[in-house]
């Protein structure tokens, strides 16, 4: 039962889809400001455990099920012709806790795919995260900081720190964190068990952050953050799952900028 309620409700109107992530209605009100106050001495493991459990339980802020449209388009030379695609994102980083109290969480790639799967999402392609910043309605300077990158303390400064720079603006937020991707570059390493990160994109559009794999996949630190993509796109008019969109060789190219078929899964 607890499963059934997870996942993605859609509401159909006027020939639209516009989906919403679904989670249990009775969370145990954990705010932000506790989840931090919990984990902060814990180690990556628990931190995650305590997150998953956390959200898959209902304890994310309501503004954040609401997924936001983004349009894409891209020109196909094979059949002269536009491609068209539209993709869902969640407006923000995951985050735990409640409208009046909430804090984004860096998470391992691990978990970030547990939650994913378990809300019928998937995680951003390099292409993605750009194509998120430039429809972003706010978009902040990042603000790197140099010790304890990996303690729970200076993730829930950044989060303050962003929360003090939006200064209460709402709507598609980017720039503030380094997306946690999918990527052939995974597939591609000679080490096994990596994470890739890209993105946290400057007021210029330019990412600090290139694609990388060059952290142990449990490795997360405060710059981190997990986007969540609906795993429905609409293509060319036509519902279509992720997976089958990076297997057709026109298609792939709305979604990512790399050149794999097959997704990759941590």
């Amino acid at each position: 039962m607890f499963r059934f309620c997870l996942g993605i409700f859609l509401f159909i109107y006027a020939g639209c889809i516009s989906p919403k992530i679904q989670v249990p209605h009775n969370p145990n009100n954990l705010t932000g400001e506790d989840f931090y106050k919990q984990v902060w001495q814990m180690p990556w493991k628990q931190r995650d455990s305590v997150a998953v459990s956390a959200i898959l339980k209902g304890n994310i802020p309501s503004f954040s099920k609401k997924l936001i449209p983004i349009h894409i388009r891209n020109y196909d030379s094979t059949t002269d012709s536009w491609l068209t695609a539209t993709v869902w994102v969640m407006p923000d980083y995951l985050s735990v806790g409640t409208n009046d109290n909430w804090a984004r969480i860096p998470l391992t790639p691990i978990a970030a795919q547990i939650i994913a799967d378990s809300l019928h999402c998937f995680l951003p392609t390099r292409k993605l995260v750009d194509d998120i910043y430039t429809a972003a309605k706010v978009k902040l300077e990042p603000v790197p900081m140099y010790i304890y990158r990996d303690s729970s303390v200076t993730m829930w400064q950044l989060h303050l720190i962003i929360e003090g720079q939006r200064k209460n603006r709402k709507g598609l937020i980017a720039g503030i964190k380094k997306d946690v991707v999918i990527s052939d570059m995974l597939t591609r390493s000679a080490k096994n068990n990596r994470v890739a990160i890209y993105g946290w994109h400057k007021l210029d559009g330019k990412p600090i952050q290139p694609l990388y794999a060059g952290h142990v996949n449990w490795y997360v630190d405060y710059s981190h953050g997990i986007r969540l993509v609906y795993e429905y796109i609409l293509v060319n008019g036509k519902r279509m799952h992720y997976t089958d969109v990076m297997k057709d060789s026109s298609f792939r190219k709305l979604i990512t900028d790399e050149n794999f078929a097959d997704v990759f899964r941590y």
